[in-house]
């Protein structure tokens, strides 16, 4: 599904020089072993938990929070389960969560270390604490998010809607 969803985006997969894993679940790493038959040359950062993939040019496994590249952070793997990545840019952090296992707050907390969380973007697994993200001034909640239509009832203004191959300017 995830080299369909590629083609489809116009995306090839020898553009792709990092790939950047949430956690080990099947619904975030299904395409990973398709991906690296057609792109072996890649650097696949994982939290510690997650077995090392075969095939990729280097695997880095993460424990603690990380500076990946200038503006570029992992959380570090929390609740030994799932990691998050945070952007900077200038408005302020984006954090790019999988599935928020290790809870909204935890995930913010330790993305806040790197500056003030601008945005959430992502999967929100079972997040009920909508007064988490009132600071926020973006949240797109994708994927497992199961109170989507609590979250924009609340946040009309933040609200985006998300999705495989969506594209949100900010």
């Amino acid at each position: 599904m995830l080299l369909r969803n590629m083609k489809k985006l116009g995306i090839e997969p020898g553009s792709i020089d990092e790939v950047f894993i949430s956690h080990a679940h099947f619904d975030h790493t299904g395409g990973l072993s398709h991906f690296l038959k057609v792109n072996k040359d890649v650097k696949v950062y994982v939290p510690t938990s997650f077995c090392k993939p075969l095939g990729a040019k280097e695997v880095i496994s993460i424990k603690e929070p990380l500076l990946i590249h200038e503006n570029i952070f992992s959380t570090g793997e929390l609740s030994r389960i799932e990691q998050s990545l945070v952007v900077k840019i200038e408005k302020g952090l984006v954090v790019i969560a999988g599935c928020s296992h290790p809870g909204v707050g935890s995930i913010l907390a330790v993305a806040s270390h790197f500056g003030k969380v601008y945005a959430l973007i992502g999967g929100l697994h079972g997040f009920r604490e909508f007064d988490r993200v009132k600071d926020l001034d973006l949240i797109c909640p994708t994927h497992c998010t199961q109170h989507k239509s609590e979250i924009e009832s609340l946040y009309p203004e933040k609200y985006t809607e998300g999705g495989a191959g969506r594209i949100i300017e900010i």
